[in-house]
């Protein structure tokens, strides 16, 4: 297999045709040539349509409903290369990125994901989020590249697939909105290492949200954010993080609709089935804890 066949990109889109067109134009000149793959959750603009029209080399998974961040383990599933990395449909991998991430697996078999440098928008500013992720508490295996992590943004992160695979991927029925973090501790918990690298660069150009998409996305990030809580973490920790969101959260009818889609899915087991992460685990979310608790870029606000 040669260079430019190990690695594969990943986009996932919903009813964002024309974004996902520019970041496939993107991700088509890379010099690294790779693979493209896009998963199309259900969408009703033709976004599966333009996609084969315009790019007759990329393969389109077309589902006939919208799974939220599970529709990547799709994507995986079409791929044959050893490493792939995600994009959304507003986000793209920078030259020479996806090749650096290749050479830094190579070099660490332990190595189960790597996440790059944000930039955003054509100002082409850093992402405030990574400042928290170059600044992480955790400890590591110096012997590793980059910081140690226990989360990342599925729009710049490269896996090896063995260990997503490993890991089944994401959580079902989470949808988008905080989904990382379930899969980062599955990671974790198996021995894999996440970390860092601010060499591996992705391009992030968010859409502007309307305030309907932007109240819906926090209802659903609240719910998994409690979720998380409850489903993975032990009680008292989980008692710890639900009060900080009540004093914190914004006392609208979005927070309310948010803890209520929580307590109801959990009252019922309509959520993803309660299973605790190991103690070692544990012990890395509580490093985050306060780092988390006190974090701007973190705020459930819309």
């Amino acid at each position: 297999m040669t260079e430019r066949a190990r690695v594969s990109v990943v986009m996932l889109t919903h009813n964002r045709v024309d974004q996902t067109l520019r970041s496939l134009a993107e991700l088509g000149s890379l010099p690294e040539r790779p693979p493209l793959v896009v998963v199309d959750n259900a969408s009703s603009d033709g976004t599966a349509a333009a996609v084969g029209r315009e790019y007759p080399d990329v393969r389109v998974i077309e589902l006939t409903e919208n799974i939220g961040a599970a529709g990547r383990n799709h994507g995986v599933e079409a791929v044959d290369t050893e490493y792939v990395a995600f994009s959304d449909d507003d986000s793209w991998w920078a030259p020479g990125a996806l090749a650096r991430a290749v050479e830094a697996f190579d070099r660490h078999p332990r190595l189960g994901a790597v996440h790059g440098r944000i930039l955003v928008g054509e100002e082409e500013r850093e992402d405030p989020i990574c400042a928290e992720l170059r600044d992480s508490p955790l400890p590591g295996d110096p012997s590793l590249p980059g910081t140690p992590l226990l989360g990342f943004l599925a729009c710049a992160v490269v896996f090896r697939r063995a260990a997503f695979e490993a890991v089944d991927g994401f959580e079902s029925d989470v949808m988008i909105g905080g989904e990382e973090e379930w899969l980062a501790c599955d990671l974790a918990g198996a021995g894999w290492e996440i970390r860092y690298m601010p060499e591996i660069v992705a391009h992030h150009h968010p859409p502007r949200r309307p305030g309907a998409a932007a109240d819906a996305r926090r209802r659903i990030g609240l719910r998994n954010t409690l979720w998380f809580s409850w489903l993975r973490r032990p009680v008292t920790s989980a008692l710890r993080r639900t009060a900080h969101l009540v004093r914190t959260t914004p006392r609208d009818s979005v927070t309310l609709l948010g803890f209520w889609d929580a307590l109801r899915a959990l009252w019922s087991r309509e959520a993803p089935s309660r299973r605790v992460v190991p103690p070692h685990v544990e012990r890395m979310l509580r490093l985050l804890d306060d780092p988390q608790m006190e974090s701007n870029v973190r705020r459930h606000v819309s």
